[in-house]
């Protein structure tokens, strides 16, 4: 039997419903790692302004470009599977803690304002999240906003990408298999053009394209503070030969000198072992992530745990 991808309606959190929509956003983030948000509370208009400037962006000033590589590459006529790179044009927008926005170069003004605007909805619709998760956890609540910030705030920022036509959808991935290093995904997805997959019991799954919906994905960090009840989950973005897809995924994630260990209150002091995973600077697993980025995540966890035994990184603050 299929079960069905979580869609969540986020409005009935105020309501009698409260109970059950928190419930279904534990289930989500125990079993799935992700989950589609609907009446998220950003505004459906901002939202149609984010997706056709962003189109608009990609035509005017992208898509030769990236016609130009494919071209440069001869990967319009491959024959054999290509692993080493993605069918993808991105650019990067940085948020916090200093905004890269203004030195983007080809961005036009209206263009800017509006993804600063949707920006700060999405800042905080994340801290929201977080402090869901901290109730659905038992944790104090504002706990995992306060390790993710650091001493200077988390880090976030945007990956607008456009997956253009493929001829080889068979031999190229739009995205290759991965999980995210950082701590929450929000993504809002084309909802004409599929292609983003998520594996469940070793099942590829689609996740739905919806009209204003906001994806919400786990990442590695928010399964090391859980000590493994939340896991940060594989997922991919299949080419196709119809249409381009639009995918901005904004990442919350903690701040660079953010010390991450599972927390306290999520150990099993009586288990055979307690602590499943290890403790270290985000900064550091940020080092090790790119060269590991398409290969499973336990190696990084396992790079994380040799630098701790060689680091002592000093008491845990209880404060």
């Amino acid at each position: 039997m299929e079960v069905a991808f979580p869609v969540i309606d986020l409005s009935k959190i105020n309501g009698e419903e409260r109970g059950a929509t928190m419930d279904m956003i534990k289930d989500a983030c125990e079993n799935w790692g992700f989950f589609e948000l609907t009446n998220h509370g950003i505004s459906h208009e901002l939202m149609d302004t984010v997706e056709k400037l962003t189109k608009e962006h990609y035509k005017k000033c992208m898509e030769d470009r990236f016609k130009e590589m494919v071209t440069s590459k001869g990967l319009e006529v491959v024959q054999s599977e290509i692993t080493d790179m993605d069918w993808e044009s991105t650019f990067f927008l940085r948020h916090l803690p200093e905004s890269n926005l203004y030195e983007i170069p080809d961005l036009e003004y209206d263009y800017r304002k509006v993804m600063k605007q949707f920006a700060v909805e999405l800042e905080k619709l994340a801290e929201k999240l977080l402090d869901i998760l901290c109730e659905n956890l038992g944790l104090e609540q504002g706990s995992l906003k306060k390790v993710f910030y650091g001493s200077k705030g988390p880090t976030f920022g945007t990956k607008v990408s456009n997956y253009p036509p493929c001829p080889k959808p068979d031999l190229i991935k739009g995205l290759r298999a991965h999980t995210e290093a950082g701590g929450i995904i929000l993504l809002f997805q084309d909802d004409k053009v599929s292609g983003l997959q998520l594996l469940k019991d070793d099942q590829w799954i689609d996740v739905p394209p919806l009209k204003h919906s906001i994806v919400i994905n786990l990442g590695d960090q928010l399964e090391v503070i859980t000590n493994g009840k939340y896991k940060s989950v594989m997922h991919r973005v299949l080419a196709q030969t119809d249409g381009t897809r639009m995918s901005i995924a904004s990442f919350y994630n903690p701040g660079s000198d953010a010390v991450i260990y599972p927390a306290p209150a999520l150990v099993d002091k009586e288990a055979e072992k307690p602590i499943a995973y290890p403790k270290f600077v985000f900064e550091d697993y940020m080092k090790v992530y790119p060269a590991l980025k398409f290969e499973d995540k336990e190696p990084r966890f396992e790079a994380m745990k040799t630098m701790e035994s060689i680091v002592s990184l000093g008491p845990i603050a209880t404060v």
